[in-house]
């Protein structure tokens, strides 16, 4: 049998603390507003009443879609407690209705971030459960306190542990109190059988001063931010690196990541960083974006298609999507290519080198003028290096060095797997997936890298570089080329290694060219593209 719920929520209009809290607008709605919406969410379909002695208040509530209790003044001052009001909002409650209540919840509108779903757990649990006679919101208190005895301050424990191994305390929070009608009376709301319903992730808060009220309001216009991400061995890991950038400076948000089934080692490197992410697991990957249930999609996965995009505007999902020149870029939101030259001028789409996002490393590092004499190349070709480039290139200027007393380093990424064929080179220095490459780089006289992301981080160290592309895609990255500085030898599976080494040669032996093309890269203002681009990103999280 359904039982008979009575939700009473107190609210007089003599607030303190906060002056007309109750009807002061939070995150645009009146914070009352808040609490009503919770009760009448619940599935029990339960009676809503809101208590109070002011009219505004009752009015605003009618309009909500709340029934009003008329509190007596009597029952409205400062020293008040709210036994006597719940008591009294029952008996008219359980005259208007003309039935008796099993259980009565008081829903206090403090506790605006509390949860229907919450709050119907906790009333399932009385409903379950005949031997508990009260259920009170609360919130895990555990921490080293102290009080004040004769003057001084005690502490309240015996020994300092930390806070894992201490006896667990718990403060009621105002989200609900969730009495039986056998127990209630004008002067008690608990009975001897009482169970605490533990609150987190903001449901815990109550509103009682201006820092509480900003942190609900951050709570309520935090948005879910789902990072739709590619990264595998073929394609690299650039993606990712580029949506940990924007991620990292996101700090209002909820965030978390997806990532296609075939991209294991984008899941990997994006779980070291301690973000939550998922893995791709049915066919069409817009049905886990959907049940992901994000405010905003970023996308950073390769050219969208106009399906997919269509998917997710269809259902009012915002997007922003990074080095997309697919038919979906058309319907995102924001697009934003640094790499790559678009053909057509659209709204909404920003392209070139003012828009790379440079982490710090690069922007705080010192610059170094060019080297008259060479005395160490670096070889870093991104995070896969799917053709060994590294290799080749070894293979093409090691006699070359030795001769010259020329180091050579090399900073494999995330994704290399053939350190065997370096093994017969032992005078050269590998690093595996360096966390300083910024150093590794301005410590370079001359870099081999490839024609995507590290060609601006390169640039931005003013360190004269030889491109080779990875594949077709790269060779439409305007960025690596002679203008902003680089020596591109195109497509590197078709260079020979006697063009390599020709290449090489002519640099190291050119101390003018070395010079122009530092001075080239230096025009490029690199380090203000994360803000630019954090700017706009934040321009569509902040829509409302």
């Amino acid at each position: 049998m359904k039982p008979n719920i009575l939700i009473i929520i107190p609210a007089r209009g003599g607030s303190k603390g906060i002056p007309r809290k109750n009807l002061r607008a939070l995150a645009g709605k009146p914070l009352i507003y808040y609490s009503i919406q919770t009760a009448l969410g619940s599935k029990f379909q339960p009676d809503v009443y809101v208590s109070t002695d002011d009219g505004e208040i009752a009015a605003i509530s009618e309009k909500i879609g709340a029934k009003i209790i008329n509190r007596d003044a009597s029952k409205s001052q400062d020293h008040t407690t709210l036994d006597p009001v719940i008591f009294d909002g029952y008996q008219q409650a359980r005259e208007k209705e003309g039935k008796d209540y099993d259980l009565i919840v008081t829903l206090q509108p403090t506790s605006p971030l509390l949860k229907s779903t919450s709050l119907d757990m906790a009333l399932e649990r009385l409903i379950e459960e005949p031997t508990i006679d009260t259920i009170i919101s609360a919130r895990d208190d555990t921490h080293l306190t102290w009080k004040r005895e004769k003057g001084r301050y005690v502490p309240n424990y015996t020994k300092r542990v930390n806070r894992q191994y201490m006896e667990p305390v718990f403060k009621e929070t105002g989200g609900f109190l969730i009495t039986r009608g056998s127990v209630i009376s004008e002067n008690n709301r608990i009975g001897p059988h009482v169970e605490l319903y533990l609150l987190h992730g903001g449901e815990d808060i109550d509103i009682d001063t201006y820092e509480d009220w900003s942190l609900c309001e951050f709570y309520l216009k935090r948005k879910k931010i789902l990072f739709v991400v590619s990264g595998y061995q073929q394609i690299g890991l650039g993606h990712v690196y580029n949506t940990l950038l924007v991620a990292n400076d996101i700090l209002n948000h909820q965030i978390e990541f997806l990532v296609d089934d075939q991209s294991q080692l984008a899941f990997d490197k994006i779980a070291s960083k301690n973000y939550v992410v998922h893995m791709q697991v049915r066919e069409n990957i817009v049905d886990d974006i959907l049940q992901l249930t994000p405010d905003v999609v970023i996308n950073d996965c390769l050219d969208t298609s106009e399906s997919y995009m269509a998917a997710l505007k269809q259902v009012g999902i915002r997007t922003i999507n990074f080095e997309d020149l697919g038919p979906g870029a058309r319907l995102a939101d924001l697009v934003i290519n640094a790499i790559y030259p678009e053909r057509e001028v659209l709204p909404q789409h920003y392209f070139g080198q003012e828009y790379f996002i440079l982490r710090d490393e690069f922007i705080l590092t010192s610059l170094n003028q060019p080297a008259e004499h060479v005395r160490r190349v670096l070889l870093t070709f991104g995070g896969v290096d799917p053709n060994n480039y590294t290799c080749k290139v070894i293979e093409a200027i090691h006699p070359y060095c030795c001769e010259r007393g020329i180091e050579i380093f090399v900073v494999a990424g995330f994704g290399y797997t053939q350190y065997e064929t370096l093994e017969t080179y032992k005078d050269i220095k590998v690093f595996c997936n360096s966390m300083t490459i910024a150093e590794h780089m301005n410590g370079a006289d001359i870099i081999f890298t490839s024609a995507g992301r590290t060609t601006y981080e390169v640039a931005s160290l003013q360190v004269p570089s030889i491109v080779l592309a990875q594949n077709e895609r790269e060779l439409t990255h305007f960025f690596a080329s002679a203008e902003y500085g680089f020596l591109n030898l195109g497509l590197g599976t078709s260079v020979s290694r006697q063009e390599i080494l020709q290449a090489f040669v002519g640099l190291v032996e050119n101390y003018q060219s070395r010079q122009y093309m530092s001075g080239l890269m230096a025009k490029s203002d690199l380090a203000s593209g994360r803000k630019r681009t954090l700017k706009l990103v934040n321009d569509i999280l902040e829509q409302e």
